[in-house]
């Protein structure tokens, strides 16, 4: 599969990537977008929204810091994008640690089209109805390709469950990314920075399951890169972001994809 012709693209466009995002990791998330070469914006002010939707070739939505204006801008925004036909991709940051989130995420669910939901093991596993996998933000449980596949049934779009061993189904495609390295867990936002790669693909391939695993593959590899050359989390967060940045054709031989029937 190749996946470089896609990165080359969106250094090439440089496409517009809003974010609505939580403010505990929103500069790495700008970062990590612009290391791929996308343009990332944070905005969640409700009057600007349909302005920069329009124009944008993705729109993500983290619940990781929610209050009830962000939530109502989240509600707005994902139905632009529906209107646009800009593809979204949805975080459940904590599905499953409180009843904020859970009835948050549910109704972005039912209110538009969510064409990427992304999740930890422990925050996919709340949404398909087990609980206790969570702790606050952090995943206590992987999940399965089995989960990945009912998600993507049960709601429409293409369930990516990052973990050891990550997930992504359509409900017709089901592959396995066995990428990456333990020390995502030591830093706060990986997965957040995560989101914004996955979005930049969104931006430039329509077709979400194969975008879903670009940008995976090109993160994860990136991270194996930057353990490395890093001496530790602060080092490794840096060097992360300057692999993402030189990231080329040669890295993606590193990549670890299984497709299944």
């Amino acid at each position: 599969m190749e996946f470089y012709p896609d990165l080359k693209k969106i250094r090439e466009i440089k496409p517009l990537i809003h974010h609505i995002t939580n403010y505990v990791v929103m500069n790495d998330s700008a970062n990590i977008t612009l290391a791929i070469g996308a343009s990332p914006i944070m905005a969640h002010a409700e009057e600007e929204l349909e302005d920069l939707i329009s124009i944008a070739g993705s729109l993500y939505i983290n619940v990781g810091t929610l209050d009830r204006a962000w939530i109502n801008s989240m509600l707005k925004a994902g139905k632009i994008a529906e209107k646009y036909n800009k593809p979204v991709l949805l975080d459940p940051v904590g599905m499953g640690a409180s009843r904020l989130r859970n009835e948050t995420v549910q109704l972005f669910l039912e209110s538009f089209k969510i064409h990427v939901l992304k999740g930890n093991g422990g925050e996919m596993l709340s949404l398909y109805g087990i609980k206790g996998g969570t702790k606050g933000v952090d995943s206590l449980k992987d999940a399965s390709i089995d989960v990945a596949v009912s998600i993507s049934e049960k709601y429409d779009t293409t369930a990516v469950i990052t973990g050891k061993t990550d997930y992504i189904s359509d409900g017709k495609r089901i592959a396995e990314v066995r990428n990456g390295t333990d020390m995502f867990q030591k830093i706060t936002g990986s997965g957040c920075m995560l989101g914004s790669v996955i979005s930049s693909f969104l931006a430039v391939n329509s077709d979400t399951f194969i975008s879903s695993i670009e940008g995976l593959v090109t993160f994860e590899i990136a991270g194996e890169l930057a353990e490395k050359k890093s001496n530790g989390p602060g080092s490794f967060k840096e060097k992360l972001i300057d692999e993402i940045f030189n990231f080329e054709e040669y890295d993606y031989k590193f990549s670890k994809v299984s497709f299944y029937d």
